[in-house]
């Protein structure tokens, strides 16, 4: 007689599959980094709101090809990841009518002055 395995949950499957997609990219956000992230946008990225419980949100979802780097990833609140979930940004940002070009703005120079700073730490 054999044994009847039960089916997964959806959840572990999901699970597995984001584990095996995070193992096939490179990751290169650093601890210190995502702490000068926080920093420098104070709050959430998207809504602003404050909160030590901000997460880790790539721009360009892992599902999508992105990976955890200094670039790609963002402070989000809680209620901006959930909601964002895999979605293209600027259409998730369209539809929850946050202002788009002031995000990306912001994003740029934060980028900039970060990385700015870890390639030239003897400049003034």
């Amino acid at each position: 007689m054999v044994a009847l395995v039960p089916p997964r949950p959806r959840a572990a499957r999901y699970a597995r599959r984001r584990k095996t997609r995070m193992a096939a990219r490179t990751h290169d956000l650093t601890d210190e980094q995502w702490m000068s992230l926080q920093d420098a946008w104070g709050g959430c990225a998207y809504c602003a709101a404050p909160g030590p419980g901000l997460q880790k949100d790539c721009m360009q979802p892992i599902s999508r090809g992105g990976r955890y780097t200094l670039e790609n990833v963002v402070p989000a609140c809680r209620s901006c990841n959930a909601s964002k979930c895999n979605t293209e940004l600027t259409t998730w940002m369209r539809r929850k009518k946050h202002n788009e070009r002031l995000f990306l703005e912001r994003h740029v120079l934060i980028v900039r002055e970060l990385t700015g700073a870890r390639r030239s730490p003897e400049s003034p």
